[in-house]
């Protein structure tokens, strides 16, 4: 349970996470997915039940993760290439070390030829993949998302949704994906598992797990197992 004063933003809510898992977590605005994030980080501590991570409970900051926030974390006057290398000159690598392992990321992303640019220079979508390599560069065991890709343009979002699966699936990181988008959930998240929940609801109800293709294949223009995913999410958040 995780308490704001009287308010209780999360309550009975079990959810685990296996290793190299993509799983999404859905919910309706204000029920506490951006809370459930903030823990598994350490930010926030549990008023009664615990947190822990690959078996050991979470006692400090979470050293294991990495988090892309909704808004934008770019500095406006380094580059994309400076950006994404930020954490590691944080840990105290050297300015060549680090614009070498930069340097791979401009193609993984989609960003080759936009190294230079500044963020105000990039498109929204640019800036969202910049700020994707930046996470991923640390190689977190863990990778938490929350919302990141919401104030993007649907065109936009949908080509950022294909190079999300790839880095997924090349890095094997566990990754929590928050998002209030049916078709976002259902076409990224792992094949074996898809949460549904509200943290909030007194009854506790937990969220359901739901077979799927690859990530990144499902889509909704030519699967009818898409949507048939969509109007059973549709059902559980709307009970």
């Amino acid at each position: 349970m995780i308490p704001f004063g009287a308010f209780i933003a999360v309550k009975s809510v079990n959810l685990q996470v296996g290793d190299a898992e993509f799983v999404a977590v859905m919910g309706p605005t204000g029920c506490g997915k951006s809370t459930i994030l903030s823990t598994a980080t350490g930010l926030s501590k549990p008023a009664s039940g615990d947190v822990q991570i690959f078996g050991k409970p979470l006692t400090g900051l979470n050293d294991q993760s990495g988090y892309m926030l909704q808004q934008g974390v770019l500095l406006p006057w380094k580059t994309a290439q400076d950006n994404v290398g930020l954490g590691l000159a944080f840990l105290g690598k050297s300015l060549e070390e680090t614009r070498a392992e930069v340097r791979q990321w401009p193609a993984k992303v989609g960003l080759t030829g936009f190294e230079q640019r500044y963020p105000h220079q990039l498109s929204g979508g640019q800036r969202k993949r910049a700020a994707m390599a930046q996470t991923l560069i640390m190689e977190p065991r863990i990778v938490l998302m929350d919302e990141p890709f919401s104030t993007l343009d649907v065109h936009t979002r949908r080509l950022t949704h294909r190079i999300l699966p790839d880095l997924w699936q090349a890095e094997r990181r566990s990754l929590i994906f928050i998002t209030h988008h049916f078709d976002e959930a259902i076409t990224l998240a792992d094949p074996r598992r898809r949460d549904v929940r509200r943290p909030c609801q007194p009854d506790g109800r937990r969220g359901q797990d739901h077979a799927a293709s690859s990530p990144g294949r499902l889509r909704a223009a030519d699967q009818d197992e898409f949507v048939a995913l969509y109007r059973e999410i549709w059902s559980l958040l709307g009970r």
